[in-house]
């Protein structure tokens, strides 16, 4: 089975879809699971944020909906997410699949290892090399605009970045940024489920050099609803593909 981790927007896509509540010993996933078929393939999709957005960045139950994917079945997770460039070249309604990523999130249960026997996560390269080359190929057939690889510095939110924030988060070279990768990943790495990112360039947070105007949540709506059809569209060619290639282990 296949997961993906999504807004509201993805629902339409899956046929003879079904309602399933996982209870969890990390309490309610964000909403029931949605789990259907693409192109024959068992799909199991979540709205990362809830089914009315209810959940802010800092407040979704990442543990409980990373832990039923798991309990569903699920062995690969696509995560795609709204995210802002801190790279020129990445433009808004491009996307970029990340090879890396920077966590700079605070308190939220970032692990399921919480007592003995400790276990510590190989996490050198995040997101999945196999799952990436997919979604770059399905993204490229669609005729989106695609960059193959960099790296996401995941913030703690819900407030956007200060400028100062931001012009050191591009001093660094990281050229995304975004609220919800983290801890989701490294849970999935944590259950042995290969992980791919696919971030929807949505602005480009406080500007570049002054040319852009600061990032605001109705922009953002705004330019992801526009590269809504284009990524559904994406996904549907990645998901029989990730199937026919069978199972992957490179990541984990």
């Amino acid at each position: 089975m296949i997961g993906v981790f999504g807004g509201s927007g993805f629902y339409e896509f899956l046929d003879d879809a079904t309602t399933v509540e996982v209870e969890t010993p990390y309490g309610a996933p964000s909403a029931p699971y949605i789990v259907g078929k693409v192109d024959g393939v068992d799909v199991a999709f979540l709205p990362r944020h809830g089914v009315d957005h209810q959940f802010p960045p800092h407040k979704v139950p990442f543990r409980a909906n990373v832990w039923g994917m798991k309990d569903l079945g699920v062995t690969c997770v696509i995560g795609p997410c709204a995210a802002g460039s801190l790279e020129p070249s990445f433009e808004p309604g491009h996307f970029v699949v990340c090879d890396q990523l920077v966590d700079w999130t605070s308190g939220r249960d970032r692990s399921f290892v919480d007592a003995d026997p400790v276990d510590h996560l190989a996490f050198a390269d995040p997101y999945c090399p196999e799952l990436r080359g997919h979604a770059v190929a399905a993204l490229q057939d669609v005729g989106a605009t695609v960059h193959d690889g960099g790296t996401v510095v995941v913030i703690q939110g819900p407030r956007f970045s200060t400028r100062a924030e931001s012009r050191f988060y591009a001093e660094q070279g990281w050229g995304v940024i975004n609220m919800t990768q983290e801890p989701e990943v490294a849970l999935c790495r944590e259950l042995d489920i290969c992980y791919v990112n696919i971030s929807v360039i949505t602005d480009y947070d406080v500007g570049i050099e002054g040319e852009h105007e600061p990032v605001t949540h109705k922009a953002v709506l705004r330019q992801f609803d526009a590269s809504l059809g284009t990524l559904r569209n994406a996904v549907r060619l990645l998901i029989p593909r990730i199937a026919a290639a069978g199972e992957c282990r490179t990541a984990v």
